[in-house]
């Protein structure tokens, strides 16, 4: 049986080659041939999705503090892409909305929750998926298991994803035992192999490892058969694909 061709995912955009999260980021990666992006959202103190990996603005603005302390008028006048490189001098934190503007509607969005914020990140999210009508190429993923769960009650359209760094006994059955309706797995991609993949895909599960970079693991999850692969280098991967 021929394994099926994963899907290239860009890791923040291609966060390899330009300042992760922003929009140069999204379009590096799609001009890359990247199928599917994945980003990361927090909330700003007037309830903004604004998409940074981390609670603060220190590593990747030149900027400083908590994200949820901060309007989303102030975070946008910071530069985002100047700690990166001088090229990209002037870029900007965005919001999950504006993301979702510049990239089509085919191209598979992997959201990462990184808080909760409460409930009030899920029915955020889950807003402004309605109001776009963007559910059919979204999974929503985050370590916070119960928030997926949570957000799976609240819009059962939604995909969810689960995101962990664990050596599961199995991780199929430990996706039944939540028993929920659920997209896909992203295992930490060095705690998953070729057994744990065909178990999943049996159970109707995608596999959507994370962060491979170098070639040996990314030719070792192409032969696992994983569904896609989240690599901050895009045009790596779709070169070893070719």
């Amino acid at each position: 049986m021929s394994l099926p061709r994963p899907l290239i995912i860009g890791h923040r955009g291609a966060a390899g080659e330009a300042p992760e999260n922003t929009l140069a980021s999204f379009e590096l990666a799609l001009k890359q041939g990247a199928e599917g992006i994945e980003l990361d959202v927090h909330l700003s103190k007037d309830g903004e999705i604004v998409v940074c990996h981390d609670p603060t603005l220190d590593r990747t603005t030149n900027g400083s503090g908590w994200i949820f302390e901060a309007v989303y008028a102030d975070i946008r006048k910071l530069d985002a892409g100047s700690w990166f490189d001088e090229r990209y001098t002037g870029q900007y934190v965005p919001t999950l909305g504006e993301v979702l503007d510049i990239v089509p509607d085919h191209i598979l969005i992997n959201v990462e929750i990184k808080h909760s914020y409460e409930g009030r990140m899920e029915k955020a999210v889950l807003e402004l998926l309605r109001s776009r009508g963007r559910f059919h190429n979204v999974v929503i993923s985050s370590f916070d298991h119960k928030c997926m769960l949570r957000l799976k009650r609240e819009e059962p359209l939604a995909a969810i994803g689960l995101l962990y760094a664990a050596n599961l006994g199995s991780h199929a059955g430990y996706a039944r035992s939540l028993n929920a309706d659920i997209l896909s797995l992203h295992p930490q991609h060095q705690l998953i192999g070729a057994d744990d993949v065909a178990e999943a895909r049996a159970a109707g599960l995608r596999t959507y490892p994370y962060t491979a970079n170098s070639e040996a693991d990314l030719k070792r999850l192409i032969d696992a058969g994983v569904s896609g692969i989240i690599t901050d280098y895009p045009a790596r991967l779709a070169a070893l694909l070719k």
